[in-house]
């Protein structure tokens, strides 16, 4: 088998109303996904999203008339497109989607299959009142989660942390919570000033007494030493990684013993191949690995997969925040959205490769 094209299209789904990322100073009017498709002489098809892809244009020569299991060269030189250019790693994803379907089975077999299911944590996305967002969590318990992500973002964190402070009153300990500080990264119009090690500490002990799974982000993502440091002031465990783009980054923090959680997403920052390699890594280490998923239902499907086959850490974010950011927002491109059942599991299917069908009348109306 030889890869015979590599097909690279963007879509845009317009929001309205517009989704508030607490992450983004800028209200989101619209939703953009990228897809690449490997094609091959044999007629096999691996599909794989999340990142922009900028930068590959003018690269695809290195990949075509190479075999597709080749999976650690192609890995290679991936990571010498994104030293100099972009993130381009949902090609990776693609590769591992048409491993699966040459092979009949779904990558989380060839990867490891530790388990065929996984609790997700609700990940929310917006800045809500305490009052909204109890409500809402009211919501998701009915669902069936027991697990959920805050984000912090108000002018004031002390409006954020009554926030945890309402849910704790209304539902009690009948949900595991997360926090994210949403201090690691930044959009680039965003000029706001970062948390300092004293103002994380701060939060950090007022979030150990409402008992938080952990404080995500709390400094910015290259501060390995002051993460370090603030892990061993305070007993709640700390989170991080998400968009630190190169494996040696998280060689570093496992050296410094920066965090609790690790959080590298197969979509951003290595593709399947290397974070695999990284979750390995840090649960060798002493700790937990639990990938960022938010892009979109592609790449949440990438990092599931991962996920099962290797992940000791009981959840999987699952971005989800009705009705701001739902599924059919999110999964705009495939066929079927990702849901977990009514226990708050995401079960895997036996569907070879990623599993994943595109809806193709959503990329007829979308593509850019």
């Amino acid at each position: 088998m030889r890869i015979t094209s590599i097909e690279t299209k963007h879509y845009r789904k317009p929001l309205n109303p517009a989704f508030k990322a607490a992450w983004d100073p800028k209200p989101r009017e619209e939703f953009l996904s990228t897809i690449v498709k490997v094609h091959t002489d044999q007629g096999i098809t691996g599909i794989g999203s999340g990142d922009l892809m900028k930068g590959f244009e003018g690269h695809e020569h290195l990949f075509i008339g190479q075999d597709p299991f080749a999976i650690e060269r192609h890995n290679q030189i991936l990571d010498n497109i994104d030293f100099h250019y972009g993130r381009c790693w949902p090609l990776d994803l693609a590769l591992w989607d048409l491993i699966g379907k040459a092979t009949g089975q779904p990558v989380y077999k060839l990867l490891g299959a530790k388990s065929d299911k996984i609790k997700a944590y609700a990940s929310t996305g917006e800045i809500v009142s305490p009052r909204e967002r109890a409500k809402r969590t009211q919501k998701l318990i009915a669902e069936g989660f027991e697990a959920m992500k805050i984000r912090f973002h108000h002018e004031d964190v002390r409006d954020d942390i009554k926030v945890i402070e309402e849910i704790r009153k209304q539902v009690g300990n009948n949900i595991e919570i997360m926090v994210d500080a949403n201090q690691g990264w930044k959009m680039p119009w965003d000029t706001e000033r970062t948390w300092d090690l004293k103002m994380a500490l701060q939060v950090a002990r007022e979030l150990e007494d409402l008992n938080v799974f952990w404080l995500e982000e709390p400094l910015p993502a290259y501060e390995f030493k002051g993460m370090a440091k603030l892990r061993e002031l305070t007993s709640i465990r700390i989170a991080g990684g998400e968009m630190n783009r190169r494996w040696h980054d998280f060689r570093e923090m496992t050296d410094y013993g920066s965090l609790d959680v690790y959080q590298p997403d197969v979509a951003l920052a290595g593709g399947i191949t290397q974070v695999k390699k990284i979750g390995e890594l840090v649960q060798g280490s002493g700790h937990i690995f639990s990938p960022h998923t938010w892009s979109n239902g592609i790449g949440l499907l990438a990092n599931l997969h991962l996920s099962v086959a290797i992940s000791d850490c009981p959840y999987i974010e699952f971005p989800y925040d009705p009705p701001s950011w739902t599924n059919e927002r999110r999964d705009f491109v495939l066929k079927e959205t990702v849901k977990p059942n009514d226990h708050g599991e995401l079960i895997m299917s036996e569907k070879p490769g990623l599993g994943l069908e595109l809806d193709d009348e959503a990329l007829t109306k979308y593509e850019i």
